[in-house]
Parts: structure tokens; C-alpha cells; sequence
């Protein structure tokens, strides 16, 4: 009908106007983990780069919680207007929707994608003071003294969870897990010797490996890290068959208009493809 017809004109001249104007003020970018985390550490560097790009300060906005659907919740339930995107993971986004008995949302259908930013793995770590040089001496000790060690994790349904319990499976063995508000308290306690072992993103570990604060034993994908080039794989390492790797990306909420999913998708492509960007997540051992 006309009208209608005349309606739904108007409403792709208004979108179209809205994405060639956008944005007009500062964009807040939800992440669903804690401060220092593995993700809010990519999520900064992605923020401070699309700031620089778009023109608009691209504020970092912490919620971490509910096994990382908090933030991604209230990504959802947000105006989809562009002004509140959220910053996922493969825990949130893969993990945890189907670990957690009654998750907040659906994440298939009440977010919008809109670009990839990272793959990455993961470092299997112990204290500097603990006996263990190898993969193979924590798995001997594991076997010899089942639950006598503990594992610290980001938190219940993270990748370093999942992450460990799929070494403990392949390996026969029992460690304890203690789940932590985030990785960066988890690395406190792992160098404190509080917990004598941890599967933590390289984003946020490798600083503390390569300054010797805490001992890298392998790391857990299919190739060495570039950050950790001396560091073997898990497979390398004993455990034949290994691989636990992450990824990482940029989501909104359902009903974003496509023009502003378009102009989001193409600014943070341009992102990953620069030099800059390459440099910041190649040192922390991601990849763009």
C-alpha cells in the first residue's frame, strides 16, 4: 500500500542519513569480564584504535559476572542505536550458553555480529617456586597425588576452565579448580603460590612469562605463540592431540540498523588490518 510503502522509504532514508552522521557522541563498549582480564586487555587496545578511526571516544565498560552473560545481556537489552556495542568471546558466545542451566539470553538470536577481532590460545603456567619444569612433571605429580593440586581459571565456564578440564581429561588426572573474577586475580594468587597451576589467555599472561614472575609450560594451540616462540606446544609437550584456542570479536545489539552494522564492520576490518593493531596483539600472543 502507499503508505506503507511511504513509510518504509522513510525509514531507510532516516537509517541511511543516521549511518552517514554516526557517531555523534561517545560509544560504550561493554566487556563481560573484570579489569586486566585477557579480554579487557584486546578490548582496550580495540577501543583506543576505533577512537582514533571514528572520531568518538570508545569508552571500555566492565561487567563482568554470570559466567560472562552479564555484559552480553545488557549489550542485548540495550537501544540498538550503535551507541552501546559489547565486546565477546568464545566463552561467552560458545561456552557458557550451554554450561549455564537458565542463561539471561539467547546469543544467537539477540545479538548482531558485527566483525571478528582476535584468535588467540592459551599458556599453561605454574608458580617460578613450584618443582614442575614440564608438562610431563605436572602430569607424573597429578597421577602420583590426585587432588592434591589446584588450578586457578577467569571464572566457571571460561576458556581456561574448559581449557583445563579437557588436559585433565586427556591426561588422566585430578586437579582442583578455583574459579577467580577474572584472570588477573588468578595470576595474583598463581605467583603468590596460592594455586600452583593456570590455563590463562597469552593476551593477559605473557607479560608475567616473559618477565619470569610465573613459569610457562606449553601453550594450548595447534602452533607455537609468537609472543612465546621457546615455549612448545601441548601436543609437543606430551599431551598428543591438544588444542584449545579462542577467539574473540565485536557484537550489538538485534536491530541495529545495517548501515551502522556496515560502517562498524568496515572501520574495525580496516582496524585488523593495520600495522598498528598487528603490533599490539602479536605482542601479547593473539592474532588479528
Amino acid at each position: 500500500r502507499p503508505s506503507r510503502l511511504f513509510a518504509l522509504l522513510a525509514c531507510l532514508v532516516c537509517c541511511t542519513a543516521a549511518a552517514q552522521t554516526y557517531p555523534t557522541r561517545p560509544i560504550r563498549m561493554i566487556v563481560p569480564q573484570a579489569p586486566g582480564s585477557a579480554s579487557d586487555t584486546v578490548a582496550r587496545i580495540i577501543a583506543a584504535e576505533l577512537t582514533s578511526r571514528m572520531k568518538q571516544q570508545v569508552v571500555v565498560d566492565n561487567r563482568p559476572g554470570g559466567a560472562l552473560l552479564l555484559g552480553l545481556d545488557l549489550t542485548a537489552k540495550a537501544p540498538p542505536d550503535g551507541y552501546t556495542i559489547g565486546y565477546a568471546m568464545i566463552g561467552a558466545l560458545a561456552i557458557s550458553p550451554n554450561v549455564v542451566p537458565k542463561p539471561p539470553l539467547n546469543v544467537l538470536k539477540d545479538l548482531q555480529p558485527i566483525a571478528q577481532t582476535t584468535t588467540g590460545q592459551m599458556l599453561l603456567a605454574t608458580t617460578p617456586s613450584s618443582p614442575f619444569k614440564s608438562v610431563q612433571d605436572v602430569v607424573a605429580f597429578a597421577k602420583q597425588n590426585p587432588d592434591k593440586l589446584n588450578y586457578a581459571s577467569s571464572g566457571n565456564g571460561t576458556p581456561g576452565h574448559v581449557g583445563f578440564e579437557l588436559f585433565k581429561f586427556m591426561t588422566g588426572t585430578n586437579v582442583a579448580h578455583v574459579p577467580y573474577k577474572g584472570g588477573a586475580a588468578g595470576i595474583t594468587d598463581l605467583m603468590a603460590g596460592r594455586v600452583q597451576l593456570m590455563l590463562e589467555s597469552t593476551n593477559s599472561i605473557t607479560p608475567y612469562a616473559k618477565s619470569g614472575r610465573v613459569r610457562g609450560l606449553a601453550v594450548s594451540g595447534p602452533k607455537r605463540s609468537e609472543a612465546l616462540p621457546d615455549l612448545p606446544t601441548m601436543s609437543e609437550a606430551g599431551v598428543p592431540g591438544y588444542e584449545a584456542t579462542t577467539w574473540t570479536g565485536v557484537v550489538a545489539p538485534v536491530g541495529l540498523p545495517k548501515p551502522i552494522v556496515t560502517r562498524l564492520n568496515a572501520e574495525i576490518q580496516a582496524m585488523v588490518a593495520s600495522p598498528s593493531y598487528r603490533e599490539k596483539v602479536t605482542a601479547i600472543g593473539s592474532e588479528p
